[in-house]
């Protein structure tokens, strides 16, 4: 893994990032058919560059051109081809368990119907684009136990129209999802607005409430103390157990958000279907160069133009992105139908004893589970107690008092993200 990680490449990232701007505007709406400007030329390049890289991967990795026509509706005011990109590494032993990364290839302006106008989009997202053909290219020549796919999506800017199809897709062809990372706006350390420069942290945004869930999922969630352990969440301590500084240069933030206020990202499509997922995205936004016409106002330079994009920073993010998936796709996948029961023994009239149960995980390897613990108001699990190769156990430790979570463990030692488990009577 250190050794891929080092091989990422903060030069190739830049000339993606520039290479995308000269296409002019990829806006969704823009054209289809121009050889050198719009959307479908940009399409096109990236998926020539995805075929490349497959062709590096001795067969592991294949490349679809995901394709459908958006009909009319919100910020699409005719029916409009959109097309996703999707590179995928099969998995070895757990083939049916998918992580996902993506960034979007559309750009806009000020105006978000604006589809002629200029939008170099260099930081949002040519840097989530160029993050996610450079992991694609480092882990082109490796495998794993599960299943790894690398996404350009488009229609973000338009209303996740690309992401929200390929989140059904998936779901309808019953892959199991257990990670999916939005990359949108990674591209400069320094927000230009006269605040010091951040070159070594990255956001990252983690639901807390599961967008998906019912009424009555919410109120046993309020019953039980369950607003901070849902699946995002879990991804989010996964990760940073698993892409700490001394191995990626960088800090991860976690925010407990879904994303910045009023705003989402490419990963809410696939949190609306039940998938953990998360935002990753730079420390500080700079509005003057997101969202923006091209022109100099009063002196100041708008637009989101590649002059305001840090390489280096983007180099970073993609290690922390990678670290991550190496460590999701390594390890065991997390535990199902996590449960903890608070129906009494017998005739008395309640217990202080915990018992967990969960199904077993279908990997050959493991070696057992784990119990990890917190406090309530601990962010992150502070210990672990092994419980063997069992499907459930009962402890003698208050669930009143504490939070829990169920993980697998492999014989080399690899931990799964934990599962909370869910109340039953």
């Amino acid at each position: 893994m250190r050794k891929l990680l080092r091989n990422v490449d903060p030069k190739r990232i830049g000339a993606t990032i520039q290479r995308l701007t000269e296409f002019g505007t990829r806006h969704t709406l823009s054209s289809q058919t121009d050889p050198a400007r719009g959307i479908g030329a940009a399409t096109v390049w990236v998926g020539q560059q995805m075929d490349a890289i497959a062709a590096t991967s001795g067969g592991k990795m294949t490349v679809a051109r995901q394709s459908f026509i958006q009909p009319v509706s919100s910020r699409i005011p005719v029916p409009t081809q959109i097309t996703n990109v999707i590179a995928t590494l099969k998995g070895t032993a757990s083939p049916e368990r998918f992580y996902v990364v993506t960034g979007h290839l559309d750009s806009r302006v000020t105006d978000v119907m604006d589809f002629t106008s200029d939008a170099p989009g260099a930081d949002d997202d040519g840097s989530g684009v160029a993050c996610v053909l450079e992991l694609a290219r480092v882990f082109a020549t490796h495998q794993f136990p599960g299943t790894i796919v690398f996404a350009t999506v488009t229609g973000e800017e338009q209303g996740l129209y690309g992401s929200s199809f390929m989140a059904q897709q998936m779901a309808g062809a019953g892959n199991d999802v257990q990670g999916m990372f939005s990359n949108d706006i990674i591209g400069a350390s320094r927000s230009f607005d006269g605040h010091k420069p951040d070159p070594f942290t990255v956001r990252m945004f983690l639901e807390g409430i599961p967008t998906n869930v019912t009424a009555a999922q919410i109120s046993l969630l309020q019953s039980a103390g369950g607003e901070n352990d849902g699946k995002a969440r879990q991804l989010g301590r996964f990760v940073h157990s698993v892409a700490p500084k001394s191995l990626t240069g960088m800090d991860i933030r976690l925010v407990w958000r879904r994303d910045r206020f009023l705003r989402s990202s490419d990963h809410v499509s696939f949190q609306s279907l039940g998938y953990p997922a998360a935002r990753f995205t730079e420390p500080r936004e700079n509005f003057n160069h997101e969202h923006q016409n091209v022109q100099v106002v009063d002196g100041v330079q708008f637009g989101d133009l590649i002059d305001f994009v840090d390489f280096d920073y983007i180099a970073r993010v993609t290690r922390v992105n990678a670290a991550a998936l190496w460590g999701l796709a390594t390890s065991p996948g997390t535990p199902k139908n996590a449960q903890i029961h608070t129906t009494p023994p017998g005739t008395l009239s309640g217990t202080n004893l915990t018992t967990l149960s969960w199904d077993a995980n279908p990997e050959t390897n493991l070696t057992g589970y784990e119990v990890v613990l917190r406090e309530t108001t601990d962010s992150d699990w502070t210990s672990a107690i092994p419980v063997g190769n069992v499907t459930t156990v009962t402890l003698d430790i208050s669930k009143d008092n504490v939070q829990m979570g169920i993980r697998a463990v492999d014989r080399n030692g690899n931990r799964s993200p934990a599962a909370a488990p869910q109340a039953v009577a």
